[in-house]
């Protein structure tokens, strides 16, 4: 029987990509180049979610993520195919530090996140009991961890709680700003859940983890940043969006999707747009309410998704004032443990880590602290000055620094983080299966793959590809029935 249709003669058909963060852009940008139409509606007036600058004593920072993994491929090609490549810079400095028993020792060396592979590096951040836990874990029996396992509880099975408190929490909480006892190991530590799966000595399996490594070692930095921010890529991407011919509205939620015969309509606060595939690129919480009606079993897994909320404070300095600071020289900026009671859970040195921003401000020192973790939420309610007061007395303790900034940015990233407790990665499969049963509708961002940009990237890629597959499958099925282009109502 033969059916309508909305696709022009190529077989070109018509994606809304819902969600205008790296994701969103991503996906709209992969979808463009298999010849697809695009458009991309994002709620709020910027593109980016939380990939952002601003202006600090006049010079421009990144006020959220600040790099990205160069060792997976996914971001960095995307900054180069949108014309960043000559501006993709590494860190000037990966020397960081542990502010913990009082002191900032050095960022013990030879670990995987926080998981030693032999104790004699931890001298110092570890106090003695906690080595000598250490070295009883190759007489340990195995420690089962079934389908998922917290990486917290494993960790302190084996190796003691000394080090999930000293390492493993405040690396992991740079992260997920999470909970490492909730944290599922087998999301974000999948090398540790394979070791731990094979049974044995965990100090053997990172020690074999570190070897493999060293085997495949590739040449070129670990991490990248962007002259000028990674804040910066989102709206290149969205340039080159828009050069391909894709659309993207800002400033336009998206109040519910409803399935028709041949489609999908789009329901904004002014209009309704008609669609042929739908990219979903949004927190989980706002996916939830848009798959609520169409596909309820989706919409609860979405809804039980927790988030971690976090502040960046970023403060700019006179350089003189600073100069006599030695615990600030030569590092990136140092951890902090949540055990040892402090507000902050980091600093990182910006004119130290980034050539790019001592070069655009060269009178001035910019760092940059975080404040909250899951469940810490209070701090975020605090007052700006409040926060900016906090980090400027724990900077004092953890480095004599005693200069005043001259200038202070408080940003906070409500709702920012999703969390991967025990099971996420179930979770994760359930949505795609409901989602996969929808026409022409994928789910893409921070919830399914990995918090980090090239993690974002590839779910986002991954997810254009299945929904140009669906639609090539369509059109090749029935290439006589393409009549003509849909219209969008209120156009």
């Amino acid at each position: 029987m033969q059916r309508s249709t909305n696709r022009v003669d190529t077989g070109t058909g018509h994606v809304v990509v819902i969600g205008g963060g790296i994701a969103g852009l991503a996906a709209a940008h992969r979808l463009l180049a298999t010849g697809l139409r695009v458009t991309l509606l994002e709620a709020t007036d910027r593109l980016g979610g939380k990939l952002m600058t601003g202006d600090i004593a006049g010079t421009q920072v990144d006020l959220g993520a600040e790099s990205m993994l160069a060792r997976r491929p996914e971001a960095v090609d995307l900054a180069r195919a949108v014309g960043l490549g000559d501006r993709l810079q590494p860190p000037a400095t990966a020397t960081a530090a542990v502010w913990t028993r009082g002191e900032l020792r050095p960022m013990p060396k030879g670990h995987v996140m926080g998981v030693p592979g032999d104790p004699a590096a931890l001298g110092g951040v570890l106090s003695p009991e906690g080595l000598a836990r250490i070295a009883q874990e190759r007489d340990l029996t195995p420690t089962a961890v079934g389908d998922d396992v917290a990486v917290g509880a494993y960790v302190a099975d084996r190796l003691g709680r000394e080090v999930v408190d000293r390492l493993v929490e405040p690396l992991l909480g740079g992260v997920y700003a999470g909970d490492a006892y909730r944290l599922s190991m087998r999301a974000a530590v999948p090398q540790l859940f394979e070791v731990a799966r094979e049974g044995g000595s965990l100090l053997d399996g990172v020690q074999r983890i570190q070897q493999q490594a060293a085997a495949r070692r590739q040449t070129g930095p670990v991490f990248q940043g962007i002259d000028g921010g990674i804040g910066t890529l989102p709206e290149a991407v969205g340039d080159a969006v828009r050069a391909g011919g894709g659309e993207i509205l800002t400033g336009t939620p998206v109040l519910g999707l409803t399935r028709t015969t041949d489609g999908w309509d789009i329901r904004t606060d002014t209009r309704v747009i008609t669609a042929d595939g739908i990219v979903l690129a949004t927190p989980a919480w706002s996916a939830s309410t848009l798959l609520a009606a169409e596909s309820p079993a989706a919409s609860v897994e979405l809804a039980g998704v927790e988030y971690a909320s976090m502040a960046l404070v970023t403060l700019a300095f006179r350089r003189s004032d600073v100069a006599a600071t030695g615990a600030l020289d030569g590092r990136s900026g140092f951890l902090v443990p949540p055990v040892d009671g402090r507000t902050i859970k980091a600093s990182t040195f910006s004119t130290h880590k980034w050539q790019w921003v001592a070069d655009a401000a060269p009178d001035l020192f910019v760092l940059r602290t975080s404040v909250g973790r899951y469940g810490e939420e209070d701090h975020l309610h605090r007052e700006d000055t409040e926060l900016v007061d906090v980090s400027l007395r724990d900077l004092a303790e953890a480095t004599g620094l005693a200069a005043k900034p001259v200038d202070t940015e408080v940003t906070r990233w409500i709702g920012g983080l999703p969390q991967y407790p025990v099971g996420h990665l179930t979770r994760v499969a359930r949505i795609r299966d409901e989602v996969a049963k929808l026409p022409a509708l994928r789910v893409c961002g921070a919830v399914y793959d990995g918090v980090g940009i090239p993690a974002c990237i590839a779910s986002a890629h991954r997810a254009a590809d299945e929904i140009a597959a669906d639609l090539a499958g369509e059109i090749i099925a029935t290439p006589t029935l393409v009549q003509g282009t849909r219209s969008e109502a209120g156009q």
